[in-house]
């Protein structure tokens, strides 16, 4: 059965990224199906400016012993009961989805009941990568059916995700909205299952293929079918490199051939839903990574009320003119870029963040949090896990990674990435959003960025920062904008700066740190 007490999901888990190294986190170790064999790399051209000490740790410090000086620890003055996924700074607001046979329970489905209902299907976006094998596409989803729910249940289970507010008392448009996301949570994902998909090239719609942009070209041929070489898992997710045929004549370019990236339409057979856009990426150029929440789109994730209503009910709306940004990067930049979004929100509820970049940003593939990371440890090391499979997928690339200050594994993942491929990471962008917003009163860490070169990384406080950059060649930074790092925990909304912020941070910083913690946790009482 679903739990009736209020959801640990509904606590702020930027709340508590401030406290997150107090807690011990074992490493996850993830079943995943092991690519193809890759093309060994290659020198790069122009490799990324960024030095590595070797006799230096790059792993974050405690936060309690850089901002309290008298050994008393938050935790104890919160007490234990602060869920690890929360302490991990994983940026979500939605947590311990019930699955398979509890929705089944939970909501008095029988068997028969189901096996009326037809099988859906939610695609990623793919990307490809090319071998001497030839081009292997990263097929990924979830298959799932959706049971028949009452309005009035519907409902009910719409407000469990709200805070302080009543779904009735919202705008029609909201209302639906957070009705349909509903219907995406509470599904029964189908094990065993074997999946097929039909291929074809993805006709040109503009420059891009997408509304929102892109530099992708369509290919002359390739249609053709994949049978999918595994059935679902027990979470009904499939993820898998799968070889594709080049198709002789006028079909797909070979991807030591061609410098562009090649669009290809997935269908899932026997699912009306099931379609997605593959992205067939060449061995080198430049890949964008690019996280979603509080970069691309307003989300506020470190204010409960605001940020769960932005993800769950209100229409997903662009911060400020990132858009401009992404679409002069996919117009100036070589042809063989590639954009990728990475988001750790859990897949059933992504549809929303694929339609609003497939509308809003430059074409490209997904990756999202699969069903078998559900669990609290995998969970924690989910963004560095996808991070290093498509580093892995592409070891000739160059990587520039764009996220947020209020994440977390964010601060410590992207630097750690430069630290250990510094041939791969050419620029990393971080959007300050405690400099910007009076609401992110949560300490980010900088110290992961002590001994990488300070012309490879930039943090910013507006889109237009981030304009004149000369990427391809590794100057990430813009000179007007001041950085002031001292490799610490910092805070411009009040007032931690690292070392130099220790001796007024007793009497403020940390009361104001409290005050806002505990408020995140009466929220779930």
């Amino acid at each position: 059965m679903v739990s009736q007490r209020s959801p640990r999901w509904l606590l702020l888990p930027a709340a508590y990224a401030a406290v997150a190294s107090a807690v011990a986190v074992p490493s996850a170790t993830p079943t995943v199906v092991v690519p193809v064999p890759m093309v060994a790399p290659a020198p790069l051209v122009t490799p990324a400016a960024i030095q590595f000490d070797s006799t230096r740790s790059y792993y974050r410090r405690n936060i309690l012993s850089d901002i309290e000086g008298d050994g008393k620890s938050i935790l104890s003055a919160l007490g234990s009961d602060i869920p690890s996924y929360v302490l991990s700074g994983v940026p979500n607001f939605f947590q311990d989805f019930p699955t398979g046979d509890a929705v089944k329970s939970s909501l008095g489905i029988s068997d028969s009941d189901l096996a009326a209902t037809p099988t859906q299907a939610l695609l990623i976006p793919p990307y490809a990568n090319w071998t001497d094998q030839g081009w292997n596409v990263r097929f990924h989803g979830n298959i799932y059916k959706t049971p028949n729910i009452s309005s009035s249940k519907l409902d009910d289970l719409a407000n469990k995700f709200l805070i302080g507010v009543e779904l009735s008392s919202l705008p029609t448009d909201q209302q639906n909205q957070a009705r349909n996301l509903t219907k995406e949570i509470f599904v029964v994902q189908q094990g065993g299952v074997n999946v097929s998909f039909h291929l074809e090239p993805s006709p040109s719609n503009g420059a891009s293929g997408q509304p929102g942009g892109g530099g992708a070209i369509t290919p002359g041929g390739g249609t053709q079918n994949i049978t999918f070489p595994y059935e679902t898992t027990v979470e009904g997710d499939f993820d898998a490199f799968v070889p594709i045929k080049n198709v002789s004549g006028a079909g797909l370019l070979a991807g030591n051939e061609t410098q562009n990236i090649q669009r290809m339409n997935v269908y899932t057979n026997g699912s009306i839903d099931g379609n997605a856009t593959a992205y067939l990426v060449p061995p080198t150029g430049i890949t964008i990574i690019s996280d979603i929440d509080d970069i691309l789109r307003v989300t506020k994730i470190y204010e409960p009320t605001e940020g769960l209503l932005n993800s769950f009910a209100r229409a997903f709306v662009p911060w400020m003119n990132m858009p401009d940004i992404y679409a002069n990067w996919s117009r100036s930049l070589p042809n063989s870029t590639h954009f990728h979004y990475l988001t750790t929100t859990p897949e059933q509820v992504t549809r929303n963040y694929m339609d609003f970049i497939y509308k809003t940003y430059p074409g490209g593939s997904f990756d999202t949090r699969p069903l078998n990371f559900s669990d609290v440890n995998a969970t924690l090391s989910i963004r560095l896990f996808l991070l290093n499979k498509i580093f892995d997928t592409y070891p000739e690339r160059k990587f520039v990674l764009v996220a947020d200050t209020s994440n977390s594994d964010v601060m410590k993942d992207y630097p750690l990435l430069a630290h250990d491929r510094p041939n791969n990471v050419q620029c990393i962008f971080l959007r300050n959003t405690s400099a910007t917003d009076s609401g992110d009163k949560f300490p980010y860490d900088t110290s992961g960025f002590q001994g990488l070169n300070n012309k490879s990384y930039m943090f910013f406080k507006t889109p237009d920062d981030l304009m004149g950059l000369d990427i391809a060649n590794g100057n990430c930074l813009n000179q007007s904008i001041l950085q002031n790092l001292t490799f610490g925990y910092q805070d411009e909304a009040i007032g931690i700066h690292g070392a130099a912020g220790k001796t007024n941070v007793r009497s403020s910083a940390i009361g104001s740190l409290l005050i806002a913690i505990v408020a995140a946790m009466v929220l779930m009482v």
